[in-house]
């Protein structure tokens, strides 16, 4: 294949699936209007304390992931739990061994300076519908590399690394979502959280934390995720299209039904794969 073909928009083989080009269902607004996504060259960080429905929000990205046969899935999951259901349809897992993160972000990287080179040699600015697939890079949870496991050196390089992924990652077809229970500027630093264009707040235990997530100020302007009562899970503020945070609720899936859809995601895409 020449380096000019990767970039030249040809129908897409998706026969039975979505694209990540469509836009991502992730639940209704206060309105019950469908909140939907789109997260083609696009970054988000969800993150809310441990049972604000987080997991409920992440699931529904990669459901449309799983289901999407114009990307790769690359999951990564210190617990193995919240994404382990996805395993059988995603391209790599990786579970709580950081040596194994470090190598595939390291990996990733190598794959996104390729991409550029190819771009650049092309005279394209970035990856087009029907061009090279997309890579939807999974991190749940972001502080259990960053600030849990290893040592300090391998921490430091994971933050290094997916600062970068998340940084030029984009025009190169690469959408990084990253999850947190932890929102505190330890973990999600300035320098990091502005480098996600969407982010969804669920239930924080402060303001402080809220506007760690989505920004210094929105709190005191209304959107403060530390007044979602607790019961409320799947509640969240959502910033996204148009810049102002709406309060969504997202849906649900429970475990039956994403083994249904992983296993689906799976044929469809073997089947892509032998065509």
């Amino acid at each position: 294949m020449s380096v000019l073909s990767r970039f030249t928009p040809r129908p897409a083989p998706t026969p039975g699936g979505l694209s990540m080009f469509d836009p991502v269902a992730l639940g209704i607004d206060e309105n019950s209007t469908p909140v939907r996504i789109g997260l083609a060259y696009r970054n988000i960080l969800l993150a809310g304390e441990p049972g604000s429905g987080k997991s409920g929000g992440l699931n529904n990205i990669v459901a449309h992931a799983a289901l999407s046969l114009d990307c790769r899935l690359w999951l990564m999951d210190g617990k193995r739990v919240e994404l382990g259901l996805w395993r059988s349809c995603a391209d790599r897992f990786v579970g709580a061994d950081i040596a194994e993160a470090l190598d595939t972000l390291t990996a990733l990287q190598v794959e996104m300076d390729r991409r550029y080179d190819d771009l650049d040699a092309a005279g394209a600015r970035k990856i087009t519908p029907g061009g090279e697939p997309l890579i939807v890079l999974v991190v749940d949870e972001v502080a259990y590399y960053s600030a849990t496991t290893g040592d300090r050196k391998q921490r430091d390089a994971f933050a290094m690394l997916l600062r970068d992924v998340v940084a030029r990652g984009r025009a190169a077809g690469i959408i990084t979502v990253a999850a947190t229970q932890r929102p505190s500027h330890d973990i999600i630093p300035t320098s990091l959280r502005d480098l996600f264009g969407y982010r969804l707040a669920f239930r924080c235990t402060t303001e402080t934390s809220s506007d760690i997530v989505l920004g210094h100020g929105w709190a005191t302007r209304g959107a403060d995720a530390s007044l979602i009562d607790p019961a409320d899970r799947g509640v969240g503020w959502l910033l996204a299209e148009g810049g102002l945070p709406r309060r969504i609720r997202c849906a649900y899936l429970d475990d039956p039904t994403i083994t249904m859809i992983a296993a689906y995601a799976a044929e469809l895409r073997a089947e892509a794969g032998e065509s």
